[in-house]
């Protein structure tokens, strides 16, 4: 099923650092679309040389400052007021192409879809650890949405207007392993305490081991972690490691500006 010629036309949209691994299987799941564009932080492999051999893609290289401002950029670079925005690492079903084809063709529609998301850890689905109620802001009209700037990870969606929500599940493969799961959650970490600073936030030990053993029960007994077994463990524990290095680099960023 595709999009009819001279229907909506939808930009399909990707940020990228380092995916040779992801970046073909992710622009092929945008073959409905009618463009395709891709913000890259300047890779160091193969990953633009890979996208430019798709003729309807387009990249544009950006320094990384923060995801937001990627993301933004993406945005502005749209032909198409509908965009659809993936991770290199999101992969997009065929139940889930046709529902996203649907919709946008509806008489009536809203201006902002959240996908639900299936997790996986080292090519293992994850049932529970938090991720049982993940979903993400994917399908949406420009002109109601924009990330809003002082979110530096974790980017915030803001929409005016109405929104819905996707029965068909969006496949998310986060990580493959547990050095490069780790190092992501340091450096979100990392961005989420500048983040802080910038909010006028003032660091305390107390909080820092609070929060960080907070997020850890929370994602291994309340959100049931314990049952995804070895896995759930790990992914509890990077999310508590990920709130430990936030308060780390809060206390870091007040440092070098007193």
């Amino acid at each position: 099923m595709k999009l009819q010629s001279g229907s909506i036309k939808i930009s399909g949209l990707i940020i990228t650092y380092n995916e040779e691994k992801n970046i073909r299987e992710v622009i092929e799941c945008l073959d409905f679309v009618d463009e395709i564009i891709i913000v890259d932080s300047y890779s160091t492999d193969n990953t633009v040389p890979i996208a430019r051999t798709y003729p309807n893609v387009k990249v544009v290289q950006n320094k990384f400052v923060d995801f937001t401002t990627q993301r933004n950029l993406a945005l502005e670079l749209a032909s198409y007021n509908w965009v659809l925005f993936l991770d290199a690492d999101e992969r997009i079903t065929p139940p889930l192409r046709a529902e996203i084809i649907a919709e946008v063709q509806k008489p009536e529609t809203k201006d902002a879809y959240y996908f639900l998301r299936k997790f996986y850890f080292a090519g293992r689905a994850i049932h529970f650890s938090g991720t049982q109620t993940d979903k993400n802001f994917r399908l949406f009209k420009k002109d109601k949405a924009h990330y809003i700037p002082e979110k530096l990870v974790h980017e915030t969606l803001k929409v005016d207007g109405t929104i819905g929500i996707l029965q068909n599940k969006l496949l998310h493969y986060s990580y493959d392993n547990y050095a490069i799961y780790k190092q992501k959650m340091i450096s979100y970490g990392v961005l989420k305490g500048k983040e802080l600073f910038l909010k006028g936030k003032k660091y305390s030990v107390f909080t820092q081991y609070l929060k960080t053993i907070f997020k850890f029960i929370k994602a291994y007994f309340i959100r049931l972690g314990i049952l995804d077994g070895k896995d759930g463990f790990i992914i509890s524990y990077l999310q508590a490691l990920s709130v430990y290095h936030t308060y780390k680099s809060l206390k870091a960023n007040q440092k070098q500006n007193i």
